[in-house]
């Protein structure tokens, strides 16, 4: 897999036969996070992330998915420090368990691999971090609660899928743009994303009110609506830097 899932270049099957001798050391820098200005979201994730970042949606169709936005612009994140730290009390999951993924494989995309992008550069064969084998081939802890992580993100992922096809199906979504003017007084329009219609839910009928409540759907659509307010804390954070320059 090459150049897939935003900040994975070459995520390979983890394997005895190739990562007997392999060391991970991960969680000091999210440098690899520098180019790009969103990133996937959880529905489990929505009440945390909310009080830092907008939650959009973004794509089309079956591809629609709940997104944190990070910068105003392409390749902007507003939330990674220069050393490589997180600039947040709140780091999105999709990034917390990088150099990880899980891969579908099989007819029906079933089967799920674990994979490993050994182009991290905290892939090492010098014993630097944590090993995925021990000395006798077995899985080790890391690997293990690795494996647990992973599997925990793939089940929240499909609950979100479900959340969103309903959302779909009760066509509550609506292209949205935000406009947002910069300090030196310049517009800037973002936009190809969507969310939640107020005027949409507004409408449905109490059973269906009723449904999303109980499901606890209602509690994340107005997790997603109260987080675009964070549009302006990403403007802030933008100016930040050139206000401490100027002081």
């Amino acid at each position: 897999m090459n150049k897939q899932l935003m900040i994975y270049e070459n995520a390979v099957p983890v394997s005895l036969e190739q990562h007997r001798d392999i060391s991970v050391r991960s969680g000091g820098s999210y440098s690899f996070a520098a180019g790009i200005n969103s990133v996937p979201l959880v529905a489990a994730e929505f009440e945390r992330a909310a009080a830092e970042y907008p939650i959009v949606f973004a794509g089309e169709g079956d591809a629609l998915a709940p997104a944190a936005i990070l910068g105003l612009h392409d390749g902007e994140n507003l939330f990674l420090k220069p050393d490589g730290s997180w600039d947040g009390a709140y780091i999105p999951a999709f990034l917390r368990r990088y150099p990880f993924v899980f891969a579908s494989t099989g007819e029906n995309g079933e089967t799920l691999t674990l994979c490993l992008d050994d182009a991290f550069d905290g892939v090492n064969r010098d014993g630097r971090g944590e090993r995925l084998f021990d000395a006798e081939g077995e899985r080790t802890q890391y690997l293990k609660s690795v494996l647990q992580f992973t599997s925990d993100y793939q089940a929240q992922h499909n609950l979100t899928r479900r959340l969103v096809a309903r959302l779909n199906e009760l066509k509550l979504f609506e292209p949205a743009t935000a406009q947002i003017t910069l300090p030196d007084g310049t517009g800037h329009t973002l936009a190809g994303f969507q969310r939640v219609s107020q005027d949409r839910l507004r409408g449905l009928d109490d059973a269906t009110v009723v449904e999303l409540f109980r499901s606890d759907m209602l509690g994340l659509i107005h997790a997603h609506l109260t987080s675009l307010g964070q549009l302006q804390g990403l403007l802030r954070r933008r100016t930040a830097p050139a206000l401490a320059a100027a002081d």
